[in-house]
């Protein structure tokens, strides 16, 4: 018989399916993280639900009724909550950073054409978000799946719709630009196109195909390799470059400084993995060193907790950390391990 318990009230039925998920995998989550058991009690007093937490460990259930009113709080709004937000949550209880939750699923980045709104999933994004809102410079680090490049078009996007600027320029690296690059087919367009397509991804999810081509026809969009930045000046602009690790220090500092009056830039990348030319350093890493006592350059690194595609993206992610750390020890001039 367990030894502790705690109740937890819920509104309706609704909200409780919305934090149990399909098929209860978020309960399952919660109690084999905490060793507990989650029960549902339908039909109260008032008509409201309640679940009850029980355990042998009074702070294991404590914990799992933190996650459970975390996750309350988000089903309220009327969200989903999917397993990896559980996984997050669950982490973030453990480590007694709980209270770094509370203001995240208030602030809506923007609605997609589809309804759907935009939010940080994590306290990394959450402080991502809040450095582009105060800062004219951005440089957004982490690895893979942080939703570096995803929520600096939302932020770009809402910016254009807020009437705070009067265009969109988006620029990556295009660092196969040589020989490889002029034998694919098709005209220069399509040729970049590849290049590109995470950042009209991003665009579609935003805006809509149709709404995006028709911005770009009236130039309020653009989307273009870094080589085509160099000469100009990019006055009440909201600018992206991406991938910015695939960037030379001589094609960053180009990029910075094509800055002008009324534009805000975010730089974002994954210093491991680096395209370039063994040998070749690259621009944002040197960025970042150069750059980060000045006032009104924000630098934010994330982690991979901060990763929200699938859980097992965190562990590849710490694994080859891992091996590189190691094999850096016992070689330090050993070619890191590239990841894709």
């Amino acid at each position: 018989m367990s030894q502790y318990k705690k109740s937890i009230t819920l509104p309706n039925a609704e909200i409780t399916a919305r934090m149990f998920g399909p098929f209860d995998a978020n309960v399952t989550l919660i109690e084999r993280a905490f060793a507990v058991v989650v029960r549902n009690r339908q039909g109260g007093a008032q008509g409201e639900d309640a679940i009850s937490v029980e355990g042998n460990d009074a702070h294991g259930v404590e914990q799992a009724a933190q996650v459970l009113e975390t996750i309350r709080t988000v089903a309220k709004q009327g969200d989903a909550v999917p397993e990896q937000s559980v996984r997050y949550i669950i982490d973030m209880v453990r480590a007694g950073e709980q209270s770094s939750l509370s203001d995240m699923s208030d602030d809506c980045i923007c609605v997609t054409t589809r309804g759907k709104p935009i939010k940080a999933k994590t306290v990394g994004q959450k402080r991502y978000v809040d450095a582009i809102r105060k800062n004219t410079i951005i440089f957004g680090v982490g690895p893979a799946g942080t939703g570096k490049t995803f929520l600096a078009v939302a932020m770009a996007v809402k910016a254009l719709r807020d009437k705070q600027v009067s265009r969109i320029i988006l620029t990556r690296p295009a660092i196969e630009a040589g020989e490889r690059l002029g034998f694919l087919p098709g005209d220069l367009q399509s040729k970049i196109d590849p290049y590109l397509r995470p950042l009209y991804d991003a665009l579609f999810e935003m805006m809509g195909a149709e709404n995006y081509q028709h911005c770009v026809e009236k130039q309020t969009i653009e989307v273009a390799p870094l080589a085509y930045m160099r000469g100009r000046t990019l006055d009440d602009s909201f600018i992206i470059l991406d991938e910015a690790q695939n960037a030379t220090p001589e094609q960053m500092k180009m990029f910075l400084t094509r800055l002008g009056f009324n534009s805000k830039a975010v730089i974002t990348g994954d210093l491991t993995q680096t395209d370039l030319p063994h040998g070749t350093r690259s621009g944002l890493s040197l960025a970042v060193k150069i750059l980060n006592d000045i006032d009104d350059i924000a630098i934010h690194r994330f982690s991979e907790r901060d990763v929200v595609r699938h859980h097992l993206v965190q562990k590849i992610i710490q694994a080859y950390d891992k091996f590189e750390n190691e094999h850096r020890a016992e070689a330090p001039t050993a070619k890191k391990f590239k990841k894709n």
